[in-house]
């Protein structure tokens, strides 16, 4: 039996999804014409890796995740214990696994069972074996509703379904909330709905914790109507995209200078998301990647060094490109 959505489209889902798209459109204008993008997206991992683990009881702050994420160990609280406070940081490094996970694969165009089990073991660390056959053909129904029907859904719907559905399914014995919570991320990613990856969605869920659970919830109670869910959902996409623009402005007034004007080519994005997920790139790497000539690999990369977005480090036989940190 295929999965089908039980939801009503309202006029407040409908008003927000008007801000969302008002909104989005300011922020993805300025994203790109800033030179600060590598920034906002480090931003948004850390606040999306730290928000997911607290709302499942991690105890790290979000100064002890940027540690993390920086590479540093973060200091231990004389309270916690080493043993706990081991868990705590891997806990973090796992999600921080998961997350490079989704970015790599957003543009998979289905998703599998296998996909679902690498996402969850990174998670948690190591493998979970699958739940019985009635729970694995409910996965399969998702699935497939995922790569079929989500598509003609706007991807504000669909992440948030997927979302729910997924943590109703309960498929794993540890790990749910966050596996959810990254399929509903990659579900945003895969649409191309956060292009520049600058939204750190999950800190709406941790900062009313209590709200999250209930509306969760209150989604049995309605007899699985998605309704509520789908308007809170909207709500926290909204809030977001407000915290996201703020983060832009700031950043934009703190190094007191206005936004470079650079209309991204296809390549150019396909460079940029080598060099966030690899960390640096040889000349000939670039070249050999992107299919193009050493000609041609040096007037996408003009641009964007004159941008500030990227720029070359080491000698002049062995200098490779790096995203630039502002």
């Amino acid at each position: 039996m295929a999965y089908v959505p039980q939801f009503t489209i309202t006029p407040a889902l409908l008003a927000e999804a008007e801000r969302i798209a008002a909104l989005r459109e300011r922020i993805h204008g300025a994203a790109i014409d800033a030179p600060w993008l590598a920034t906002l997206q480090q931003d948004a991992r850390t606040r999306n890796v730290h928000a997911s683990t607290a709302i499942e009881g991690n105890p790290l702050t979000l100064a002890q995740v940027r540690s993390v994420a920086g590479g540093q160990a973060p200091v231990r609280p004389g309270a916690r214990t080493a043993v706990a406070h081991e868990r705590a940081v891997r806990e973090v490094n796992n999600c921080f696994a998961a997350l490079a996970l989704v970015e790599q694969n957003a543009a998979q165009e289905t998703a599998r069972h296998d996909d679902v089990l690498a996402l969850q073991s990174a998670l948690a660390g190591d493998h979970v074996p699958p739940p019985p056959d009635a729970v694995s053909g409910l996965m399969f129904e998702l699935l497939e509703w995922w790569y079929t029907a989500a598509p003609k859904l706007s991807p504000v719907l669909s992440a948030a379904i997927l979302h729910h559905r997924f943590e109703t399914i309960h498929p794993f014995a540890d790990g749910n909330g966050r596996t959810g919570r990254a399929l509903a991320l990659w579900e945003i990613y895969r649409r191309d709905f956060d292009a520049h990856r600058i939204f750190a969605t999950d800190e709406f869920f941790w900062d009313e914790r209590p709200r999250y659970y209930a509306q969760l919830n209150a989604v049995r109670l309605a007899g699985d109507d998605l309704t509520t869910w789908l308007e809170y959902c909207a709500e926290g996409l909204r809030v977001t995209l407000e915290k996201t623009w703020l983060r832009i402005q700031n950043l934009q007034a703190a190094t007191n200078a206005p936004a470079q004007k650079l209309a991204l080519r296809p390549r150019q994005q396909q460079l940029l998301r080598l060099l966030r997920d690899r960390g640096q790139l040889a000349p000939s790497e670039i070249w050999s990647e992107l299919g193009v000539s050493r000609q041609g690999a040096m007037d996408l990369l003009r641009p964007l060094i004159e941008a500030g977005l990227i720029e070359k480090v080491g000698g002049a036989k062995t200098g490779h490109y790096v995203l630039r940190n502002v």
